[in-house]
């Protein structure tokens, strides 16, 4: 267990690191085409490496309800500044529809009744935010491995992308919308689901309400709150900044794995 301790700090630290190149003063760095290609190679190595090590299925380690932690913070956006968020809190979502498209057979508009109406899994298991900070929560939802099924993945494609309702950064080329993605590996395993619910309740608004993804052997910053539309695509660069996310396009690494 130690060694899977120290293993989780030096690649936090190490993602750390390079994340704070572009926020530190040192943005020539960042996007200078040298750096920019050694992150990529690096980061490409730490994916490969954890996967041969780990395993694509292996699991993150779950914990029991004595663990929960007594604070949770909330990451990034806590009330979403969009009008459309605000009817369907309003409405307590009951007016809200996640959006399944892209490269798949069947396109689907479900509701959150639909969605708590399917299979769920649920799951104790430590948030790690780049911020330094860690927090043990219990999330309840669906697995995204089971709706991928459920409409049909067409042969291209390669990723899902997940889209939210929180606007970050205001920007006139709509970059500024926070969105993540993963490749299907992830998409697939059993730990990455839509969660609903945290620690027993309806997802609160500051966590993500109605739905938020979890995909528990990455970051922080990869847990993408207020879903309302999913993806499937055969690549990323022609999303936004082109590198898979709203921090990815601004230096963080795509693949953060813990």
């Amino acid at each position: 267990m130690s060694r899977l301790i120290t293993r989780r700090r030096f690649l936090i630290g190490s993602t750390l690191t390079a994340s704070a190149l572009g926020l530190s003063g040192c943005d020539a760095l960042v996007e200078s085409d040298r750096t920019k290609s050694v992150l990529k190679i690096a980061e490409g190595f730490s994916m490969k490496t954890q996967r041969f090590l780990l395993g694509d299925d292996a699991l993150a380690r779950e914990f029991g309800e004595a663990d929960l932690s007594p604070v949770f913070r909330a990451n990034g956006t806590s009330m979403p500044d969009n009008p459309h968020y605000l009817e369907w809190m309003n409405s307590q979502f009951s007016t809200w529809k996640l959006e399944v498209g892209g490269l798949v057979e069947k396109p689907a508009q479900l509701s959150l009744a639909q969605l708590k109406a399917m299979p769920s899994r649920t799951q104790i298991t430590r948030h790690d935010c780049v911020e330094g900070w860690s927090a043990i929560g219990k999330w309840s939802g669906l697995p995204l491995g089971a709706l991928l099924q459920s409409v049909g993945l067409k042969p291209e494609a390669r990723y899902i992308v997940f889209h939210c309702a929180d606007e970050y950064e205001k920007t006139l080329d709509g970059s500024g919308w926070y969105y993540e993605s993963i490749d299907l590996v992830d998409a697939f395993h059993p730990q990455t689901i839509l969660a609903y619910s945290m620690n027993g309740r309806d997802l609160e608004v500051a966590h993500g309400a109605p739905l938020r993804l979890r995909v528990e052997r990455q970051l922080g910053y990869k847990q993408a709150k207020y879903l309302t539309r999913i993806e499937a695509v055969a690549e990323l660069g022609r999303l936004y900044g082109g590198n898979g996310g709203f921090w990815e396009d601004r230096g963080y690494e795509w693949y953060a794995g813990i």
